[in-house]
């Protein structure tokens, strides 16, 4: 089954997966105590995250030492990309604004490859969800006769409802998004006896495909390089153009974003009773669970008891431009020390310089009388 369903169907995801009564639960859920002390192992309870939805705000590179280094063409600076992402409110969490929600919410950071893993799992099993509550809906249960398909029934049900994706299958693609959601070697095409594919006088040489902060900050793109971790492009096009000309085919995702602006949610539903709301058990996703516990966290704005704002002073440094959600290093703000030496300069220079002035016209005045005379 293929994942790239349209922006419209990953709203009806959030929507499916969202309950009703987000506003109450989000409520009850962060009234929980996080930490459930029992005796003297405490279990952190992270079933409050249920209640929020993911809002990507956007991610940027760091450039710091290779401490792997053992060859002496390993790259000795390497990019290092982060992404800052937010949990907002589920009731409201807004998919058009890039800040995503106003209030009520926590910021977090952590590596753009851990990010981008966590999220693209967390929206195959979103899409997964939907097709099967589509496909419990088809009434395509075989009904005995020998002529009737049911598989044909399903596909037709698929299709009427705008989601042929649910009836692809990906079993035979030779490229897998998901093994290069982080930096990886590239195999390339196999010839017959199941080696790369090279053509007349090309060196065998090891290319790697990996996610990039792309436009700004704004967007993840697969790209190819040349160094095992993902920080020389293999050509001026982010590799794309290398990619192309080894496959004969686009590289997936060199020209569209893998991580999405939607409010994606972290409610994950038991499905034992739903027509009863009292057999439901509320839980957070596996996904949502990872990133919260592996990411710095900023939550001076998330209703806890206890916030944790360790990483508030480093994300500080990052700022979010409302308009397009793209992240950018923050201006350089003025010190108020600096400008009142500034100011005090510039007078004093103003004054020395009346001074000056103010000499050599007195002796101007004093040489007058003695030329005459």
């Amino acid at each position: 089954m293929k994942l790239s369903l349209p922006l419209l169907l990953l709203s009806s995801i959030t929507s499916t997966l969202a309950l009703k009564s987000n506003t109450s639960l989000g409520r009850k859920l962060i009234s929980k105590a996080r930490r459930l002390d029992e005796g003297d192992d405490a279990a952190v309870d992270y079933s409050w995250i249920a209640g929020y939805s993911l809002k990507f705000q956007g991610c940027h590179h760091v450039s710091q030492w290779n401490g792997e280094v053992d060859d002496v063409e390993d790259v000795r600076i390497m990019t290092k990309r982060l992404v800052r992402f937010r949990l907002c409110p589920s009731d409201s969490c807004s998919s058009e604004e890039a800040s995503g929600c106003e209030s009520g919410y926590g910021d977090y950071i952590l590596d753009m490859n851990t990010y981008v893993e966590a999220y693209y799992e967390a929206k195959r099993e979103a899409e997964e969800q939907v097709c099967e509550q589509v496909k419990e809906n088809c009434g395509c249960e075989d009904n005995g006769d020998d002529a009737y398909d049911e598989e044909a029934c399903e596909y037709q049900c698929y299709v009427d409802a705008g989601m042929e994706s649910c009836a692809e299958d990906d079993e035979e693609e030779e490229f897998k998004v998901e093994d290069y959601l982080e930096c990886a070697q590239f195999a390339g095409p196999e010839d017959d006896d199941g080696g790369r594919r090279l053509d007349e006088d090309e060196e065998e040489e090891k290319l790697y495909i990996g996610p990039y902060c792309a436009n700004q900050g704004g967007d993840i793109y697969l790209g190819m390089f040349t160094d095992d971790t993902c920080t020389e492009y293999a050509d001026d096009l982010s590799g794309s153009y290398t990619y192309k000309q080894m496959t004969g085919s686009s590289l997936p995702y060199s020209s569209k974003t893998i991580v999405g602006s939607d409010c994606m949610s972290c409610l994950k539903q038991d499905d034992k009773d739903e027509g009863d709301d009292a057999a439901v058990e509320y839980e957070a996703t596996e996904s949502c669970e990872q990133l919260y516990v592996e990411s710095g966290k900023c939550e001076s704005s998330l209703d806890v008891d206890e916030p944790n704002e360790n990483a508030c002073a480093f994300m500080s440094g990052i700022k979010i431009v409302m308009e397009s959600g793209i992240v950018s290093t923050a201006e350089v703000q003025a010190s108020p020390t600096a400008s009142v030496f500034i100011a005090l300069f510039a007078i004093a220079f103003c004054l020395l310089g009346a001074y000056v002035y103010y000499l050599q016209d007195k002796l101007k005045s004093t040489k007058a009388p003695m030329a005459q005379s």
